[in-house]
């Protein structure tokens, strides 16, 4: 692999991401072709830090400089339980700039059956078929990718997704061949387990599947170069390669100490990287406890 530095509008996480960005931009290419090409779906897959998100970022770049709609939503670990909530995120920005009469067209018999689902109804007295809301909710994206063409849909972090999202997220993929829409879905590999994880392997098999792995000591040494310097010699370049494991994540944010510090990045200095990781770690788990709220940061402190 080679040590390019990625272009400027890239994120740092599409160090050797070339394979990847090149898949993502071919199915933007064949979406984009001919308004009754089949779908398309791809699967990112690694573990935390290696860039799934970056590589989702990158996707919307591509497909918004080729003139697609793009709409996005994210699983959350502590939203899980809330039904529906992923598409939600996914679909109901669109369907709410719909007046009611023009979403109720576009879903047509489907509307009272999936638009509760999406929020844009109100349920009815009986409890809903989830076979039937799952089927709805399939042709509410149907429709409307028929309205918004080229259309991309991307979903980051479906190993959080909540289950009935997970099963329409299953039916979807299986449905792709005679629907002109993109989705590019992220997940971590062995995060969940039951029901959710064999609605993430239906995806999976439908899917093209890139497995995200660590930057070889190359990259790691390129980055480290175009951070802080061409200066920054071997030895202090493989250090960080050791102390990271070469976790594009933990590369950055680590680089980022290294400079706040103003350490030299010489191999007499090596030996501070160690403690100025623990130190990046630190930060990065008390930003991620504050995002979830003060009583999980109450807790943490407490525990």
């Amino acid at each position: 692999m080679t040590e390019v530095r990625p272009g400027a509008a890239a994120s740092a996480s599409l160090w050797e991401r070339d394979e990847e960005v090149t898949v993502v931009r071919r199915a933007v290419d064949t979406l984009c072709s001919d308004r009754s090409s089949s779908g398309g779906l791809l699967v990112i897959q690694g573990e935390a830090g290696l860039g799934k998100t970056a590589l989702l970022a990158e996707t919307r770049r591509i497909a918004e400089a080729r003139g697609c709609t793009v709409w996005s939503a994210r699983g959350g670990e502590i939203l899980r339980s809330v039904p529906f909530n992923v598409v939600r995120q996914l679909l109901q920005p669109a369907l709410m700039s719909l007046m009611p009469e023009e979403a109720r067209e576009y879903l047509g018999d489907w509307y009272g059956i999936a638009g509760p689902a999406l929020g844009i109804a109100e349920p009815g007295d009986r409890q809903a078929d989830p076979q039937g809301v799952c089927d709805g909710l399939v042709a509410a994206v149907r429709r409307l990718a028929e309205r918004e063409w080229p259309l991309v849909l991307l979903i980051d972090d479906a190993h959080w997704a909540d289950e009935e999202t997970l099963r329409w997220l299953a039916a979807f993929a299986e449905r792709l061949d005679d629907l002109s829409v993109l989705l590019v879905v992220t997940r971590r590999p062995g995060e969940v387990s039951g029901q959710s994880a064999r609605r993430l392997d239906v995806v999976a098999a439908a899917a093209g599947v890139s497995t995200l792995s660590a930057l070889t000591p190359e990259a790691t040494a390129g980055l480290t170069r175009a951070t802080l310097g061409r200066h920054a010699d071997a030895p202090f370049c493989r250090e960080v390669w050791a102390v990271t494991g070469g976790n594009p994540y933990e590369t950055v944010e680590l680089l980022a100490k290294v400079r706040d510090s103003e350490v030299e990045p010489v191999e007499a200095r090596a030996g501070e990287l160690r403690g100025l990781n623990r130190a990046a770690r630190g930060g990065g788990l008390v930003a991620r406890l504050e995002e979830l709220g003060i009583d999980a940061t109450r807790f943490a402190w407490a525990a």
